[in-house]
């Protein structure tokens, strides 16, 4: 009983109740997951259900070092460029630096034999060197963190570059919102990612390579002072240690993956919410719009509490095995010579002497310990490289796939009409294009949405340069498909389509978009003002241009050409449209698609501007429900939304379908 009451002292009173409240803490936090998890399963939300396509494993292995080796080439193009400059910069500092902690641990034991000696010359001298030598020390950590930041932003406009090129090349931006869909939100991959990739990588660069040299060199100081053995003994441990820590951390990088889509995913729903705010406050959704908002930001967060969890209990385990037991490590590697009372070494040292080579070789060691527990902890930041390492590269993939022309997208069964199936195979790219001016000509076509549904099986009709369109019908009936495949936006799934080539195409839709930059940019878009030089043509020209769709004022009051404004929040809808119809005239395409384009201009402003396209020769397909439109036009395309279509020349016995 005696022996009972000396073990619960005050210490290890404290030790075991602070034990007890990790117990307690350990069971409250597994109880909290058991319980979301549960709830998970009550709301329907379960691995299997949710609606995303199958990932690529995002862990540290093989197909990890080929998708790192994969991205690098990008990132360092070339053997002699910026980027490699920056790397040896930052070797270069790591060595100096490794250099510069050695020699202050042995500067600072001096220092302090000299004071326990009561050395004052030693102690004025060694401390001297030390005053001396801080602006080196100073200048060279500065130098590392220079390097890297440099060597992160290199990395991140090199990839970005890249990325953007492929991104931006054609149509390939708009084919992966609305052809494919294992991308959900490019914009987070293209940003966030990005630069949490370059800082990721940069930094484990560094958290791998000062480390590394560490030990090589402590180990070279430690041999001729204790031994090989003990040296061999620590890196034992950490293969060891850092097998057993990799494994456990295996699904930090899947982790990692699911976490940027959940980020992805909220910011677009907060980003809906900004683009569609008129349509919503007429409607009154906010209260839906809440709903969905807090939906999305709930799955973001249950996600989180597990990953805090996850890594709370990694965490745990990574202190003992790489920080804690690796000092203990140290202290029985370190304390063998001493101990031992026939070890040679130290058979006729003194005890200052003792104390001083105890000091260097234990501090050394220690170095060497938190430089292995530092490697072993590198692999938890390589777990997580692993996770935005499979996005980029999925990103790498699919802007492959796109610009290639395949996609992949959920095709829809058509079992309702078996003979549509069998007559149009639904192969993506099929068809052919060909390319002839002043002609546009569907042969057998089927006009098909990029999911496999059919809306006409079989499109037939010729259209030659000054004969313009009107194209009517119910919405859904294909009138905006017809378009899409026109300006190959959309796949062709057979046929053969001859057309202009894409600068000799124009699109002008029921809501224009106005671009960032001058009066002048929203004129000439998508060209820039190099571009209008290059074509002789003035700034009068252009003038005369608005003034053909009665824009003239607008020049003086919003301050001239080089005027920037927000212009989708100052100009009207109708200014917006009829700055779309002078931007048709300032590029004079072949053909033009005028998707209800004129629903916000007056009838005598449109029939002016239809007027003056036949003049300039501009052959025009309209999409429109206006009466008044009819006379404008020598063909119409009436398709009945049933798969059915008529294209007939209008004619004075032709009945007006519209309004």
């Amino acid at each position: 009983m005696a022996s009972y009451s000396k073990f619960l002292t005050a210490r290890y009173s404290t030790m075991a109740g602070a034990t007890a409240a990790a117990c307690a803490l350990l069971c409250l936090l597994s109880k909290r997951r058991k319980a979301a998890a549960l709830q998970g399963k009550k709301s329907g939300r379960t691995p299997g259900n949710e609606k995303e396509v199958k990932k690529d494993r995002a862990m540290v292995d093989r197909v990890f070092v080929g998708r790192i080796c994969r991205i690098l080439k990008i990132m360092v193009p070339r053997t002699f460029c910026k980027e490699t400059g920056y790397l040896i910069l930052i070797a270069i500092t790591l060595i100096l630096r490794t250099y510069c902690d050695i020699w202050m641990i042995q500067n600072g034991t001096v220092i302090e034999s000299a004071i326990i000696g009561r050395s004052r010359k030693d102690f004025k001298r060694y401390l001297f060197n030390f005053i001396a030598a801080m602006p080196a020390i100073s200048l060279v950590n500065n130098f590392l963190k220079y390097g890297l930041n440099e060597l992160k932003l290199c990395f991140r406009v090199r990839l970005t570059k890249y990325l953007y090129d492929q991104y931006l090349q054609t149509y390939t931006y708009y084919k992966m919102g609305n052809l494919d869909n294992r991308i959900a939100n490019p914009d987070q991959l293209l940003t966030q990612d990005v630069e949490k990739f370059c800082n990721s990588i940069v930094d484990l660069y560094s958290n791998l390579s000062k480390p590394f040299l560490d030990i090589v060199l402590y180990i070279f100081k430690l041999t001729s002072a204790i031994g090989a053995q003990g040296p061999t003994i620590m890196m034992a441990y950490l293969i060891f240690s850092g097998f057993f820590l990799t494994h456990l951390r295996r699904p930090t990088g899947k982790m990692t993956v699911t976490e940027q889509k959940y980020e992805g995913e909220y910011r677009y729903v907060n980003s809906r919410l900004i683009t569609n705010s008129e349509e919503i406050a007429f409607y009154n959704g906010n209260q839906r719009e809440q709903q969905t908002i807090h939906k999305t930001f709930r799955k973001l967060v249950e996600h989180l509490h597990n990953f805090i969890f996850f890594r709370f209990t990694m965490g745990f385990i990574d202190t003992i095995v790489a920080k804690y037991l690796a000092t203990v490590v140290g202290y029985l590697v370190v304390s063998r010579p001493f101990l031992n009372h026939a070890h040679p070494r130290h058979q006729n040292s003194t005890h200052a002497e003792l104390l001083e080579d105890y000091y260097q070789s234990g501090r050394m060691l220690l170095r060497m310990s938190q430089a292995l527990g530092r490697i072993v902890l590198a692999g938890r930041e390589m777990t997580r490289l692993a996770g935005f390492t499979a996005r980029i590269t999925e990103l790498m993939q699919v802007l492959k796939d796109l610009n290639s022309g395949k996609y992949k997208r959920t095709m829809l069964t058509q079992e309702k009409d078996t003979e549509i199936v069998q007559a149009v195979p639904l192969i993506p790219g099929a068809g052919k294009i060909v390319i002839a001016d002043n002609i546009i000509k569907f042969n057998h076509v089927p006009l098909a949405t990029p999911n496999g549904d059919i809306l006409i099986k079989d499109l037939n009709f010729e259209v030659r340069s000054g004969a313009n369109v009107l194209i009517c019908g119910p919405n859904g009936c294909g009138k905006s498909s017809l378009f899409r495949v026109l300006g190959e936006l959309w796949p062709l799934f057979g046929g053969c389509l001859t057309k202009p080539e894409r600068g000799k195409l124009f699109y002008v839709p029921q809501r224009p978009y106005m671009t960032l930059g001058t009066l002048r940019d929203q004129v000439i878009y998508p060209d820039a003002l190099e571009d209008q030089k290059k074509k002789g043509i003035s700034d009068q020209v252009l003038k005369e241009y608005l003034d053909n769709v009665q824009l003239g004022q607008i020049l003086e009051r919003e301050g001239g050409w080089d005027s920037v404004q927000d212009w989708m929040d100052v100009l009207s809808g109708g200014e917006k449209q009829r700055m779309a119809m002078a931007r048709l005239f300032y590029h004079k395409p072949q053909f033009a698609i005028l998707d209800e384009c004129t629903s916000a201009v007056s009838v005598d402003v449109e029939g002016y501007i239809y007027s003056h396209c036949r003049k300039v020769g501009i052959t025009l397909f309209t999409v429109s429900h206006r009466k008044s439109l009819w006379k404008h036009h020598d063909y119409y395309l009436h398709m009945d939304g049933r798969g059915n279509y008529e294209f007939k020349k209008i004619t004075e016995e032709t009945i007006e379908f519209g309004s």
